[in-house]
């Protein structure tokens, strides 16, 4: 060993004398500097990879799909796969047992989506040192794309420093997460509300990946709704600012009424390959297959959300609850408020004895049922999920492809597809104009826009049928009419609104954060968890702590690199 250090130190010494200065001046190859890039030709290139990180999903710590931490921890879905030790960060996340800011999922929820940031800034670095005709679409583009990534990080953490591609790399370390929450959702805001002002109405040239001025309009109304819900220190909701709401219901009317938007006749075709980019979507996360790539750019997350079956292989994650399940119940045609939770929904075997809407059976398979419409092919509850004796035998499915789709994609040992993700579609902007309508005192001209919901929901069972094309449930979903079958005040509305929302986007990533907005996440959990733990031994210890679960904790080592400049999150 000593030989060889002898030798380097030779060899060192040599370069040094025998070579001159002038090697000091030139560029390394391989290199690409400022100048470089700074041509319209790149700064598209720089565009298209800001894009690209928009879909780096990875089930491995790093999500972008918001199920794994918007379905956990809302009651919608167990973590599932091969026991509690099976990617245990999901577990804590969905059980609230031991989620530390030492965390490695939290942490890498963290770094994907600033990673995605990154890519924007860069983008837009380099946009505004150059001239060419798409130059203004193409940062509201990118300020666009990091008003989504901000949006998550906020949902998620609540105080997460803002950084934009004014300030240098050097200066990172200077930007505390200091801000209110009134400033952060502003500066959210100010992205999206320049994305509406500049971006085209229809896609240019078929790119349906970029957004459109509708798509920034309904995602600007989705912020400005979250934004009216003003939290305390503590996270609780102390007031709903009006004026936010009657923006959220003024953005709505121009989407609706100008997108040219409308709901699917079918609720099926929001979550099949062949239907994709449809009527309905306003945003999607674009994935690809066949792109002469070997597996295509499929995503990453859902590659662990599959059966264990010979047509798949793994893994059974993402498995819906017992009491979503339930909580399809039916009672006249509307939802089973008080009585849902008695009596369980298991499968074939007495799915026929309960009313149900027919959204279940597009969300959630189960035994004895045919798995994505495909009559012939039926969940069979020992063989089909990882572990049933821990998590059940209910499997996700809205965001799986059936084995023959031209979406499916094999990355074994795992399976995976490149069907898109919607981010924001029509049914969203409805309810989410009707919770603003509610919350306002208009309550009336709400319930048209839930019924519409509920109408489309009604009529979506053509693909609902066994081998003999006989209907695989006993469907009853019918519109609310005051003074009917409910008393339709704000109360009651304010609450089938929460119901509907459920219903829709169930297993979909947005439950956990629908609660954060309403303030209802302590009562809605614990609630939950003493039922549930009866059915589940995974969530005997499982318990909500109001006040410091309604959000994840600010990474360790981010604090530690920050150099204690972030500040923690209350209760951790």
């Amino acid at each position: 060993m000593k030989h060889i250090q002898q030798l380097l130190t030779l060899g060192i010494l040599c370069l040094f004398v025998s070579c001159s200065e002038d090697f000091l001046d030139l560029n390394p190859k391989g290199i690409a500097s400022e100048n470089l890039l700074t041509t319209p030709e790149n700064a598209e290139k720089m565009v298209i990879a800001a894009y690209s990180g928009q879909g780096n999903e990875k089930y491995n710590l790093k999500p972008l799909s918001p199920w794994p931490y918007g379905d956990l921890r809302s009651g919608d879905a167990y973590k599932g796969g091969a026991g509690v030790g099976d990617r245990s960060q999901w577990h804590s996340a969905e059980t609230f047992i031991n989620l530390t800011p030492t965390d490695r999922g939290v942490r890498g929820k963290w770094e994907i989506e600033f990673q995605a940031i990154s890519r924007t800034n860069q983008a837009l670095y380099f946009l505004n040192k150059v001239d060419f005709a798409e130059k203004t679409t193409r940062i509201a583009e990118m300020r666009f794309l990091r008003a989504n990534n901000y949006f998550w990080l906020k949902v998620n953490f609540r105080y997460v420093p803002f950084i934009d591609e004014n300030v240098p790399v050097t200066e990172y370390n200077t930007i505390g997460n200091d801000l209110s929450d009134a400033e952060l959702w502003g500066k959210i805001i100010e992205d999206l509300q320049y994305a509406v002002d500049n971006l085209p109405t229809t896609h240019v040239d078929g790119a349906v990946g970029r957004p459109t001025k509708y798509a920034a309009q309904a995602y600007l109304a989705k912020v400005l709704l979250f934004a009216a819900y003003e939290q305390d220190e503590t996270n609780q909701v102390i007031n709903i600012n009006t004026e936010k709401l009657n923006r959220v219901v003024s953005l709505a009317d121009e989407v609706l009424q100008l997108s040219g938007k409308s709901l699917f006749s079918d609720f099926a075709n929001n979550f099949t390959c062949e239907t994709q980019n449809g009527i309905e979507s306003l945003w999607a996360i674009q994935f690809s297959h066949n792109d002469g790539t070997p597996t295509g750019r499929v995503n990453g997350t859902n590659q662990v959300v599959y059966p264990m079956v010979e047509e798949y292989g793994c893994c059974g994650y993402h498995s819906p609850t017992q009491n979503l399940v339930n909580s399809f119940k039916t009672s006249n045609g509307i939802p089973d408020f008080e009585n849902y939770n008695a009596g369980n929904i298991e499968g074939a075997i007495n799915i026929q004895e309960y009313s149900i809407d027919p959204r279940l059976l597009h969300t959630v398979a189960m035994d004895g049922l045919p798995y994505k419409y495909k009559p012939d092919f039926l969940l069979n509850a020992k063989t089909w999920p990882r572990q049933p004796e821990t998590y059940g035998s209910f499997m996700s499915m809205k965001e799986t492809v059936i084995y023959d789709s031209p979406c499916y994609q094999p990355v074994n040992p795992w399976k995976a597809d490149s069907k898109n993700r919607d981010v924001i579609r029509i049914a969203d902007v409805i309810l989410w104009k009707a919770e603003a309508l509610i919350q306002l005192g208009k309550e009336q001209e709400a319930l048209s826009l839930i019924n519409s919901i509920r109408n489309r929901a009604a009529q979506s069972t053509t693909r609902l049928v066994d081998i003999n094309g006989q209907p695989t449930g006993n469907f009853d979903v019918q519109p609310y009419v005051d003074g009917i079958n409910c008393i339709w005040s704000q109360e009651f509305a304010f609450k089938a609104l929460q119901w509907e929302r459920r219903l829709e986007f169930a297993c979909e990533g947005f439950r956990a954060y629908d609660l954060l907005r309403w303030g209802i996440m302590s009562e809605t959990l614990n609630d939950y968890f003493l039922v549930e733990k009866t059915r589940r031994a995974h969530l005997s210890n499982a318990i909500f702590t109001k006040g410091r679960d309604e959000y994840l904790p600010i990474p360790k080592d981010e604090i530690d690199l920050s150099r204690n400049l972030y500040k923690q999150n209350s209760g951790y």
